[in-house]
């Protein structure tokens, strides 16, 4: 089994990871500063198909954390990506907002709502009855039906706000049809950001805050998984599933102390057994 000294690339989620509650998170800004100044190839992931990665960019800084807009990489860029692949040049109707809208344009995809190839859901604040409605009607004639990430819902100051996989999940009930999903925790949105990084997931590291996406889409991908306890996942809540990461640590402030060995917790946090 890979050490985290054989690691010559890592991604990283963001919400959790390197940053909550709008606060960047102890370590995080020195993780980032020494990928850097190391020449390491590094990439921050995340679901969030709402913002372009230079809104995203400012976002963390305002958060305390510089990452520069060319190391983050969204579920919209990668559904963005696959669908140029699929079809080079085809055509989209989206639901969504800059973040997506951006990135389908810079693959070459053509927005449209005259039998286009693709129907496109993600995130947004302002979801239409017409929108969803038109969204309906082109599947049944034909379009496929793509969603950027699997999340119901999404946080905001005042409370959980419907998201993607829930307005998905309401085309899917009118439809009968179920979409593809680009996002975490299918392993397409990993190796599309390995190609970008040029980076081959034996020698790739994943950490992340969530047993459910992070990790084991990570471990799907081939990479080095590493659970940080700064985000959803606890210790006790790890038992809950068949798999493990190779590492588990406090937080991204431990990150840079050493590698550990496989298999092995770094901490106050002992691995639970498998149950």
């Amino acid at each position: 089994m890979r050490t985290r000294a054989e690691i010559r690339a890592w991604l990283t989620d963001m919400d959790g990871v390197l940053v909550h509650d709008n606060r960047a998170l102890p370590g995080a800004q020195e993780l980032i500063d020494h990928w850097v100044a190391t020449g390491t190839p590094f990439l921050v992931l995340t679901n969030n198909a709402t913002y372009t990665p230079r809104d995203l960019s400012a976002r963390l800084r305002d958060s305390g954390l510089n990452v520069p807009e060319e190391r983050i990489w969204t579920s919209a860029m990668a559904t963005a990506k696959f669908l140029a692949e699929q079809k080079p040049g085809g055509s989209c109707f989206m639901v969504g907002e800059a973040g997506l809208s951006t990135a389908l344009h810079d693959a070459g995809m053509v927005l449209s709502d005259r039998s286009p190839d693709f129907v496109v859901i993600g995130d947004t604040r302002t979801y239409s009855f017409e929108a969803i409605t038109t969204a309906i009607r082109l599947i049944d004639a034909g379009a496929r039906f793509i969603a950027t990430n699997p999340d119901a819902t999404g946080p905001t100051p005042t409370g959980v706000v419907p998201a993607t996989g829930a307005v998905a999940a309401l085309i899917t009930k009118a439809t009968g049809r179920e979409p593809y999903v680009v996002g975490k925790p299918n392993p397409m949105m990993f190796r599309s950001a390995l190609n970008k990084i040029g980076a081959h997931s034996e020698e790739t590291g994943m950490i992340g805050d969530r047993m459910d996406t992070d990790i084991v889409a990570g471990m799907e991908a081939g990479l080095h998984t590493v659970l940080v306890l700064t985000g959803i996942s606890t210790v006790s809540s790890i038992t809950q599933f068949p798999y493990r990461p190779v590492e588990i640590l406090d937080g991204v402030h431990q990150f840079l102390d050493g590698a550990v060995p496989p298999g092995e917790a770094r901490g106050h946090h002992p691995e639970p057994p498998l149950s």
